[in-house]
Order: structure tokens, then C-alpha cells, then sequence
């Protein structure tokens, strides 16, 4: 009897043991997963401006750009030479620009040892332009896209988008803005002097070990690579020095994974005044704002002489659980770029209170609906398969589209080609930084959106266009779909096997 009473005391001592060491361990996971740099920050390095495109001009008015997608390295930190992808440079890519009307071609050439792509996120164009997974472009090999900008005047961005590596290939830094300009726009009193008040903002989270990138994925983490640190345009640890009174920051989401709620240290003010498919219908005055991956944002900071503030990242509480939110960063905070005032200031006009008109659609003229649930597993139950077809849409019509995130893990969703005005969130009328025209959108866990659209064409049955989560590992996991346009009366075709762009 008395050695089964040991027996008994020697297995609950090794399992209240094994407890509170799964207790322990889960506890440090806990403790470990949340992340900050405020405070810690000592922005020592000026921030870099990627430098506007050059281009030339054809005698048809076609404006030709040329991207290079090449390997190299990188001095983030002195003495430490990091491997890096960049287009015609190191990291990241310089900014193109055109103007509403004009025609644009861009080549692109592949200097890689393996074969991606070119999406241009936000932009309306032909099906077999839109640089998705089916526009592959071989190791040397250049493809040359081409069509006409017709949408009003945006801060829209450039990345890879290969089926199952996205993740990857914008992490080791394939990426750059397109900006969009208008007649209307230019008339407005906003500021406009590219780097100068006109600051573009492509916020990146990294990890560093040694001197190369860390992309593994933290422990418990669902939502796929969270760094510790932020830098912007390529920069770690950036200052800027402005010389005027108002600045506007064309804020880029480019992380794979996080979701950042920007605002100012000394929770001052800012005016929204563009989201990620152009300017508002008004100025909205705000203090904080929210954005996932591949959101865009355009804001303006008023400064003072000789003043200093940071635009820093603030832990928020829209993620789900406590669980989901540790660890898919949402208790995180960031300090990410500091902005110092000259001693004198150049004035600048007020803001105008009416910016434009919303080229989307309000939901009135939509001819029919649909439902996307989304999880990490797939959308509506299903992965992304490159020879299916799962949505036909017609050429000229508006849908009202219902997305859903059936779990607690946090999604988001991006629309190629299109614009939409958000109608609902859960119900209720979206809060201001929705209510601009948007091709991605923040879906919360148990959270439902509705959106609303219009599908301009052209028409193609046979090559689709994407919609999918944009956190990037979830995308290459296969959460992601495809549709065609159609004229009316027509069916879809058959995709056609991706083409690999292999000759010059």
C-alpha cells in the first residue's frame, strides 16, 4: 500500500512538473510575442526618397518606363551587408508617375535566378496586364505591359505576385509607389513637391539575423511574418527634416503580415485627405488610423517651427481574442519615423474642406450579390487553384460583394482591378478612414463587410483577375480566388496554363 501511495505521489509530482512547465512555457510565449520600440528609437539615419522613374515619351504619347528586378545587398546597418532584391537598385524601386489619359508601357526585365512577376496594386487595367501569378516572367526574360490610366489621381503601389512565394519576394524587398495625377487634383491647394511636403512612407517590419533578413515565423503566430523593428523606404531608425508648414504623408503598408494604427506621439491632429484609391470626398480630421497590408493612406501633419514628433504605431484592440491579438501583433507599438521642423517654415495654404467626387458605386445599382468567407484554409471552402474559374462577372455592371472572416485569426481583402466603397462594417455605416475609395480592406475576426463595385472591363473570359487575403503568407497558403469579366450573355472560358514571359 505504501509504495502505491509513492507511486501515486512520484506521478502527480511529475505531472504538476510537466504543468507548470507547459504553464511556464506558454506563459514566456505569452510574454515574449509582444514587441516594442517606443522610446528606444534614436532615428539617426535620414530617410531616404526613392527617386521618381525616368521615362521617355513615343511620338504616340506613350509614356515607356524600365524596371530591372535584380539581386544585390544593402548597408542597413554600417558594416553589415545585407542580401536584398530591388528594382533598378538594391531594395525597394523607384516611384513611377503618369497622369490620368495617358498612355503608359513599362519593361520589365527578370535579372533574378528565378522567375516572378509584377502586380500594380490598385490599378484598373486589362486582365493579361495585371502582373498576377498567370504573368510570370522567366530569369532574363522582359515582358512589357501596357495600357491606358483612366482613374482619378492615387497613391497605388508595384510587387510581385508569384503563386506561393508573395511572401518572399516582397519581403527581400521587390517594391515601389505609382502615383497617379489628375487635372482636378493638381488644382487643389494641397502639398505636392515630391520629398520635399510630398513624402512617400512605405512602411516595412524586419528582422535581422546577422546581416541577412530573418523571415522565419514566430511561434503561435498565424498570420505569418512579424519583424521587430520597422524602417521605411529601405530606412532603418529615419528622420526627416521638413521646411513647411504642412506635410503629407503618402502612407504605404508594404509589411507582409502587420497591421499598423498609426498616429503621432503627442496624439496630435492629422488630416486624412486620400485612401487607397484617391483623395476623399472631404478632409477628415482624425488621430489615429488604421491600416493592413497593402492599404494605402494619404494624411497631412501640420508642424511647427523648430518641433519634433514621431509618427508611431499604437497597439489596438480590433484583432479578436487576447490570444489572437498577442500573437498576431496587435499589443505591439512602433516608433517609425520622426519628423523635424526647420527653425523657419515655409507657410502653406489651408486644406481644402471639398477634395473631389468618389468614382465608386453607393450599392443603389448593384445587380446582384455575393458571399466570400474567409479563412486561412481557403475562401468559401476552397483553394486557390491557377485553372479555375470561381466568379464570373459582367462587363458594365455593379455587385454588392459580402466578405466574412469565419475564424478569430485577422484577414484582409484585395480586389484586382477594381475600386469599392465600403458599406457596412457589421451593420454600421464605416469609420472615416473607410469611407474613401478602396481596393483592400481590413477584415477583423468575426467581422463581416460589405462592398460595393463596379466592373469596367474590358472584357477577357479567359484570364482572370485575383481577389484574396493580403497578408501575404495566408495568399501563398492558397487564400485567394479568381474571376473573369464578361460581356453580357457570354460564359467564362477556359484559363489558359500561366505563361512564363521567357523571350526578350
Amino acid at each position: 500500500m505504501s509504495r502505491l501511495k509513492r507511486v501515486l505521489i512520484t506521478l502527480t509530482t511529475i505531472a504538476v512538473v510537466i504543468g507548470l512547465a507547459l504553464g511556464g512555457g506558454a506563459l514566456w510565449l505569452y510574454s515574449d510575442a509582444k514587441v516594442s520600440t517606443v522610446g528606444s528609437t534614436d532615428f539617426s539615419n535620414e530617410l531616404a526618397v526613392p527617386p521618381l522613374a525616368k521615362s521617355t515619351v513615343k511620338k504616340d504619347g506613350t509614356r515607356v518606363f524600365d524596371l530591372t528586378m535584380r539581386a544585390g545587398e544593402k548597408e542597413f546597418r554600417a558594416g553589415q551587408k545585407t542580401p536584398t532584391w530591388g528594382f533598378n537598385g538594391d531594395y525597394l524601386g523607384p516611384t513611377l508617375r503618369a497622369e490620368r489619359g495617358e498612355k503608359v508601357q513599362v519593361k520589365i526585365k527578370n535579372a533574378l535566378g528565378e522567375e516572378s512577376t509584377v502586380h500594380w496594386h490598385g490599378m484598373h487595367l486589362p486582365a493579361k496586364m495585371d502582373g498576377g501569378p498567370h504573368q510570370m516572367i522567366a530569369p532574363g526574360a522582359t515582358w512589357t505591359p501596357r495600357w491606358t490610366v483612366n482613374q482619378p489621381a492615387a497613391t497605388l503601389w508595384y510587387h510581385p505576385h508569384p503563386h506561393g512565394k508573395t511572401e518572399k519576394h516582397v519581403q527581400r524587398g521587390l517594391a515601389g509607389m505609382f502615383l497617379l495625377h489628375d487635372e482636378k487634383s493638381d488644382r487643389l491647394a494641397l502639398p505636392k513637391r515630391y520629398g520635399v511636403d510630398d513624402l512617400p512612407v512605405i512602411v516595412q517590419d524586419v528582422k535581422f539575423d546577422g546581416a541577412k533578413f530573418d523571415h522565419g515565423h514566430k511561434m503561435l503566430s498565424e498570420t505569418g511574418f512579424l519583424g521587430n523593428r520597422t524602417m521605411v523606404n529601405g530606412t532603418l531608425d529615419p528622420y526627416k527634416e521638413v521646411g513647411d508648414e504642412l506635410v503629407r504623408l503618402r502612407l504605404l503598408n508594404a509589411s507582409t503580415a502587420r497591421i499598423y494604427d498609426f498616429g503621432f506621439s503627442d496624439d496630435r491632429e492629422f488630416a486624412l485627405i486620400g485612401t487607397d484609391g484617391g483623395l476623399l470626398e472631404t478632409t477628415t480630421r482624425m488621430d489615429r488610423i488604421r491600416m493592413s497590408p497593402g492599404e494605402r493612406a494619404e494624411i497631412v501633419v501640420r508642424m511647427k517651427p523648430g518641433e519634433k514628433t514621431t509618427l508611431r504605431s499604437f497597439p489596438n484592440d480590433s484583432y479578436g481574442d487576447s490570444w489572437s491579438k498577442r500573437f498576431a501583433g496587435g499589443d505591439d507599438s512602433f516608433d517609425v519615423l520622426e519628423l523635424r521642423a526647420k527653425k523657419t517654415l515655409r507657410a502653406s495654404p489651408e486644406l481644402p474642406a471639398k477634395l473631389g467626387e468618389l468614382e465608386v458605386p453607393d450599392g443603389s445599382d448593384s445587380v446582384r450579390g455575393r458571399f466570400f468567407g474567409l479563412r486561412t484554409s481557403g475562401i468559401n471552402g476552397k483553394k486557390m487553384q491557377m485553372g479555375r474559374i470561381d466568379e464570373t462577372v459582367t462587363r458594365g455592371t455593379a455587385e454588392t460583394w459580402t466578405v466574412r472572416n469565419e475564424h478569430s485569426t485577422p484577414h484582409n481583402f484585395h480586389i484586382h482591378d477594381v475600386q469599392f466603397r465600403v458599406l457596412e462594417v457589421d451593420g454600421k455605416k464605416p469609420s472615416a478612414e473607410l469611407r474613401g475609395a478602396k481596393d483592400t480592406v481590413f477584415v477583423p475576426g468575426h467581422t463581416t463587410v460589405k462592398l460595393a463595385m463596379r466592373f469596367e472591363g474590358p472584357a477577357d473570359p479567359d484570364t482572370p483577375y485575383m481577389y484574396h487575403c493580403h497578408l501575404l503568407y495566408h495568399e501563398d497558403l492558397g487564400m485567394m480566388g479568381q474571376f473573369v469579366v464578361v460581356e453580357k450573355g457570354e460564359k467564362a472560358g477556359k484559363v489558359r496554363t500561366p505563361h512564363t514571359h521567357a523571350g526578350h
